[in-house]
């Protein structure tokens, strides 16, 4: 099973089951959490529907490079990756994001429900690793931010959603 896996995540496929009844792992950086990483495995829980696209960003930890413009990062030389896949019809999710190293890091999730690749406030869903309630503010660089080994760290993120005047929370609460 892992040789077909691998022939898909080649094939740019973007899924990867790393063994015989395993969880597909989503994203062009499937392979990497087959393997050994480093990366960063993330299972999506708490998804308002099926629709849309699913993304994975990754920052530097810092408060100057958090959320900052992808291509500003990338002329400064700075790490930030993203990873699409397609929100599956049905079962579990989790998503794959290869890290350049050991670290620590920033990473949001969101769930484009539109596919305009355009955050919308009133639509989409995001997450971060600590799970902490967003509210109505600019989301906290402690709140995504996450220590990778080595290998490959597993996380939850449990998506959220616009729910009022509150401003974002899970869907189930």
């Amino acid at each position: 099973m892992k040789w077909i896996a691998g022939a898909l995540a080649a094939a740019g496929l973007g899924s990867v089951a790393a063994s015989a009844g395993a969880q597909a792992v989503l994203g062009s950086d499937a392979a990497a959490c087959a393997g050994s990483g480093p990366a960063i495995r993330v299972a999506i829980v708490g998804l308002k529907d099926r629709t849309g696209r699913l993304k994975l960003e990754l920052y530097p930890a810092t408060e100057d490079d958090f959320l900052k413009d992808d291509t500003a990062l990338v002329r400064e030389g700075k790490t930030f990756r993203r990873v699409w896949a397609a929100v599956p019809p049905r079962g579990d999710i989790a998503m794959c994001i290869r890290v350049p190293g050991p670290g620590r890091y920033a990473l949001l999730f969101t769930h484009d429900r539109d596919g305009k690749n355009k955050f919308n406030f009133w639509r989409d869903g995001a997450g971060f690793a600590s799970n902490a309630k967003l509210g109505r503010s600019r989301p906290k660089l402690a709140n995504a931010t996450i220590a990778v080994g080595r290998g490959v760290t597993a996380i939850t993120i449990r998506v959220q959603y616009l729910r009022g005047l509150s401003g974002f929370g899970p869907v189930a609460d």
